[in-house]
């Protein structure tokens, strides 16, 4: 689980200390609520507020109240210490996966909820929890209308008979932050009803509840839609209204009952692991299937099919399709080929293969053909061929290609549309990414009417047959089209398919489920073109029509278009489309549109935003019953009943869960810190895992990272992990004395011992996560650690690796001036010097010295660094080769007894680094002639890497050095942006010695931008908060004395800075704002106010002011945490505004 493990101990051994065996009887002592105000979104500045008055409340009557805004306390142990949990203003999404799934817990085994004010803008992906609140937030007044968001208004006591209600007026007169609300539960118990005409703006609900009470799934639920303000938790009603919500959300304080639990606990993560069977060993795989004995039959598009021989664990070719799988038109990519492959339901008695490829020849059509394939051989005289399928050639794109059985037997196949997502060339009007509707003569292939649109037609559809023996087939009943209804096709299950790349068949109901991938428009054109583009995880629960050309996402409309006037028409009916392009060959009048299940843009996603955002290829994977396998390794029921989705762009792979009647209900992700490389194939195998099938991360190429793998369920004892090893110094004189640190974990607790490979075959075994050695031996070692639990499981490190005999140089980068920031516009003078311990005289030859500098935007982007990266590892490696007998055969530009490193810079380029480094590795003849290069077995992968960068880097246009000291622009060139980080890194490598080898040392600077992120803000005390809108990180200043720190920060020939606030109308106070180094109380290095006047004349439009504060303290050239402390001139300011922006000035 996501939260310390030593915490969950502790507590759980609290409990048992504390209260004993477990009872069905009241607990002893006072009850006892958590009250949690964790915020993801907006946060309320009202919280201590209420925080303070629920302790209070406690107090006076009599319950014990514990507070926090860690998700981590959201765990089954820690939480059925409690009688009530309270949700005080949380917002956004506030627990994982496994805090949903036992907080779920906790309420079906009787513990109490209540919700205040913004608990119902929390968790919108949850449905459960909706139905918990009872509704979600949509809108209130100042959101979409000119009025303020805070008003009196009036409410009317639906229920007087209850405890929260039976002392209120009716109507109840009071001022606060009016919610509207959507989605509600409609079997909540209404106490209180909002009067609509007694306060402005809003969304009007008509019968408006505003607070409202229920049992729900085997817990009690209270929430109140007040406590906006900080005036409402000094309300005496309101305080009561609330006092006997929580009252009644503790109910008779009695244990919690988990037996009656009905969620179930989310796996870790740690007890899922993937384990890879092949690894690079793939061109272009495309689609597999797992045999009943666990062989893997693998099909690649270029014609191939491999097996997996479970036993063994190798991998042979089996059998050879002669495909068409690349066009004769020059830039156009093929995707066909043979595209997929799958056994038959009874292979085990019958041997049967189903493929789906594109045969060579003439005829232009795709093929779905049956063989056998038994004794490890694919007998291709047996080919039956089942279903030809047109397909225009020499075009690209969307083949689809994926079978599948359902539990009847029946064959269900998806059929991309055959048609071209590109601009049309010489063209005036083009498709722009929108829906293909170009029926212009010549222009067939950017109209997907013809394939997709067209019911007369088998292409970009989704087709069920009932394969017989002989071949033939027949239609099941239930297609969309009934056998003989004119201008159709019978085997069309789905129609309106643009690529249903991978399928899925739910082995129990019958539900058909596939990955749609959509076009590529970036934005809505609603009144023109129509939506931008989506992918979409689709359900299929019956035949029916899913839109494409005319519809995506969840059934937006495309319009019609002509693209000879680039005239747009109307927006296509879902309730009955028509195809009117003249390349349909089938009935005008389509089906009605069947609803979408899951839909995603590249951006965010509104509706689904566990998907995240960037580029997208949805796909569908295995529906999973623990009840259909017996194997004891199996996945755990907790998966019962969920589609495993997955994303091939994304790398992602989710499970999802589905409410008896089919629909959506909730998204979770599985195994998130697992690299997947280009997913394309995943199957649920007959011993209850699953498998994967990896393209890797090129298009149509053999990849490196290309794989099939396993995910493996470890039910029982885990094994340690070791997520770090250090030591104190990793170079030295000889001997080297070298102090190792070890950080290691066990799931369950187990002690350990750690065994330590030493790198020279010497090991040692301690008891501690530490070892002291010293190393007698000139030479590199690398150094691993084992960590062995009480019950033999191990995890091993990665490798420490240290010198002895050779000290590393260390180099140093000065700058002349501030040591925090860049100022656009202006030069930041640096200068660079080395020191080697081993050769005083280093400074004199600073040849292997490299410097570079580069913009990059924001500190993550290491890849920025991998030019430096490069020449720094050519230079060890030019360095390596004088030290090694490399150089007795080789020169560096002339031939000797070997080629010269030249002219084999010249064979090979950076795709051949691999090989050189295995024949540098094991040695061989044959290429430069007829003296064979000796073996260097013994030489280390860091080594060999060095080498051949520096060879390499001999026939490359490499960029040259900065010199030692001298000045670069401060945004390397680039435009500056508010994240963009200068680096300065400088790295130089010493010569080593006879049989000794060269040491690098390197530093990098990073100076950031004058104009900081808000968002790097931290250390909030007295109501600051943060939040993002719009993609702006931005500061919300309370109305009262509060504070916010700037970490690291040197205040050299820093004159002040600029603060950009924002205020909705009129501020009306003066508010003072203090700069302080160290602590809100520290040194005052600067002081500014400023009044906010409304400029615009408008009560609801954004007024920004730019606010100086002159920097008056003296700078020491260190590196200090800024304090912004604010402050109203006069007593109970008229806060809250925002901080947008805050830029320090240079002098």
């Amino acid at each position: 689980m996501n939260f310390p493990k030593n915490l969950r101990s502790l507590v759980l051994l609290g409990l048992i200390v504390s209260i004993g065996f477990w009872s069905c009887n009241s607990r002893s002592g006072k009850p006892k609520v958590l009250v949690f105000s964790k915020t993801a979104g907006f946060h309320h500045e009202s919280i201590p507020q209420g925080i303070e008055a629920i302790v209070k409340l406690g107090i006076d009557n009599d319950f014990e109240v514990d507070t926090t805004t860690q998700a981590e306390m959201f765990f089954e142990e820690n939480l059925s210490q409690y009688a009530a949990v309270i949700f005080l203003s949380t917002t956004g999404d506030v627990l994982n996966t496994y805090q949903e799934a036992d907080f779920e817990r906790y309420v079906q085994s009787g513990g109490g909820f209540v919700g205040i004010h913004a608990a119902a803008d929390t968790e919108y992906d949850w449905n459960w929890y909706g139905k918990l609140v009872g509704g979600y937030f949509v809108d209130h007044p100042g959101i979409n209308d000119p009025h303020p968001n805070v008003q009196a208004g009036k409410i009317t006591v639906v229920d007087a008979s209850n405890a929260s209600t039976s002392f209120l007026p009716s109507p109840w007169e009071r001022t606060d932050e009016w919610y509207s609300y959507q989605k509600m539960n409609t079997e909540v118990n209404v106490l209180l009803t909002l009067d609509e005409n007694s306060y402005q703006g809003g969304l009007d609900m008509g019968e408006h509840p505003i607070a409202w009470y229920h049992d729900f799934d085997g817990g009690r639920a209270f929430y109140t839609g007040g406590g906006h303000t900080n005036e409402s938790f000094k309300e005496e009603q309101y305080l009561k209204h609330v006092l006997a919500g929580i009252e009644y959300a503790i109910g008779d304080n009695k244990e919690l009952d988990f037996t009656k639990a009905k969620s179930k606990r989310v796996p870790e993560e740690n007890r899922f692991t993937k384990t890879t069977y092949a690894y690079g060993a793939f061109t272009e795989p495309t689609e597999m299937t797992i045999l009943p004995n666990l062989d893997i039959l693998v099909a690649q598009r270029r014609g191939e099919i491999l097996m997996f021989d479970a036993e063994t664990e190798e991998i042979k070719e089996v059998g050879k399709l002669d495909v068409y799988w690349k066009t004769e038109v020059k830039g156009v990519n093929a995707e066909e080929g043979l595209m997929g492959i799958q056994k038959d339901p009874n292979f085990a008695e019958n041997g049967y293969v189903f493929v789906y490829y594109a045969p060579t020849g003439t005829e232009e059509i795709n093929r779905l053909s049956r063989f056998t394939f038994k004794n490890d051989t694919w007998d291709m005289a047996s080919e039956v061929v089942i279903l030809d399928v047109h397909s225009d050639r020499n075009i690209c794109c969307h083949t689809g290609g994926s079978i599948a059985f359902d539990k009847d037997g029946n064959l269900f196949l998806s059929l991309g549309d055959n048609s071209t997502p590109f601009n049309q060339a010489d063209s005036k009007f083009i498709n722009n990414g929108y829906a293909p509707l170009d029926q212009r003569p010549g222009n067939k292939q950017f109209d997907a009417r013809r394939s997709s649109g067209n019911a007369n037609d088998l292409r970009g559809k989704i087709l069920r047959i009932k394969v017989k023996e002989d071949g033939s087939y027949d239609i099941p009943e239930g297609n969309l089209y009934p056998v003989g209804t004119e201008g159709t096709r019978p085997e069309i299950y789905v129609q309106g398919n643009r690529n249903p790349y991978r399928i899925s068949i739910d082995q129990k109901n019958g539900f058909l489920y596939w990955g749609e991938v959509g076009p590529d428009a970036r934005a809505d054109s609603m009144d023109t073109r129509g939506p931008r583009g989506y992918d979409e995880l689709n359900q299929a629960r019956k035949a029916g029509n899913f839109g494409w050309p005319y519809f995506v996402g969840n059934n937006y409309a495309y319009h019609e278009f002509d693209y000879v006037t680039g005239v747009s028409g109307a927006a296509f009916d879902p309730s009955g489309p028509k195809n009117n392009s003249v390349n349909n060959t089938g009935r005008t009048d389509l089906p009605a549109l069947a609803p979408a299940f899951i839909w995603y843009p590249y951006g965010e996603s509104e509706e689904f935003p566990q998907v995240g955002s960037g580029g997208r290829n949805a796909m569908a994977g295995p529906i999973y019953y623990s009840d259909m396998y017996t194997s004891d390794t199996k996945f755990p029921d907790y998966y019962d009943g969920k589609i495993f989705i997955y994303d091939w762009i994304r790398g992602w792979i989710k499970a999802v869960t589905i409410k008896e009647n089919g629909d959506f209900d909730k998204m979770e992700a599985f195994m998130p810190n697992t690299k997947f490389n280009a997913l394309i194939d995943m199957e649920m195998g007959p011993d209850g895992k699953i498998y994967i099938l990896e393209y890797g991360n090129g298009w149509f190429s053999k990849n490196p990272d290309s794989g099939l793998s396993r995910i493996d369920f470890n039910g029982g004892n885990r094994a340690p992990t070791v997520s770090k090893i250090s030591a104190d110094k990793t170079s030295g004189s000889n001997p080297l004395t070298v102090t190792f640190n070890a950080t290691a974990s066990d799931p369950e607790k187990d002690a350990m011992t750690y065994v330590w490979d030493l790198g020279n075959g010497e090991t040692k075994t301690t008891e501690v996560p530490t070892l002291t050695h010293t190393f007698n031996a000139i030479g590199e070692y690398d150094v691993k650690v084992t960590a062995k639990d009480s019950q033999g499981l191990e995890g091993t490190s990665t490798a420490a690796s240290v010198y002895s005999g050779n000290i590393a140089p260390e180099v140093s980068i000065k700058i002349n001036g501030n040591q925090s920031f860049y100022f656009p516009g202006k030069k930041v003078e640096y200068s660079v010097s080395v020191a080697d311990a081993d050769n005083p005289e280093a400074a004199s030859d600073l040849s292997t010295l490299y410097i570079s500098a580069d913009y990059i935007e924001g500190l993550d982007k290491a890849e920025s660094d991998m030019g430096h990266k490069v020449m720094s590892e050519a230079m060890m490696g030019k360095s390596l080769f004088t030290t090694l007998t490399c150089k007795t055969c080789h020169k560096e530009a002339e031939v000797s007894i070997g080629p010269a490193n030249l002219d084999v810079a010249k064979k090979y380029n950076q795709s051949d680094a691999d090989y050189l480094k295995n024949k540098i590795k094991n040695g061989g003849g044959g290429v430069w002639g007829e003296v064979a290069m000796p073996a260097n077995p013994e030489m280390k992968d860091s080594d060999l890497n060095a080498l051949v960068a520096y060879i390499l880097s001999l026939d490359q246009v490499t960029t040259p050095s900065l010199p030692v000291s001298g000045s670069v622009d401060a945004t390397a060139g680039k435009k500056p942006t508010t994240t963009g980080v200068l680096m300065l890194n400088a790295s130089y490598t010493d010569q080593g010695g006879q049989n000794i080898k060269p040491l690098s040392g390197s530093k990098t600077v990073l100076l950031k931008s004058n104009t900081i992120d808000m968002g790097n803000t931290t250390d909030y005390i007295g109501g600051y908060s943060s939040m993002n809108y719009d993609g702006n990180n931005l500061v919300m200043v309370p109305k009262d004395e509060a504070s916010f720190a700037i970490k690291a920060i040197d205040l050299t020939n820093i004159s002040s800075i600029t603060a950009t606030t924002v205020t909705i109308g009129e501020l009306g106070d003066e508010y003072v704002f203090e700069l302080r180094l160290n602590s809100p109380t520290g040194e005052l290095v600067g002081t500014g106010s400023f009044v906010q006047k409304n400029k615009t004349g408008s009560t609801d439009a954004p007024n920004y002011e730019q606010l100086t504060i002159p920097v008056t303290g003296s700078a020491d050239g260190k590196l200090h945490s800024l304090f912004v402390v604010s402050k109203p001139k006069n007593e109970g300011g008229t806060g809250p505004f925002i901080i947008a922006a805050m830029t320090f000035n240079a002098k």
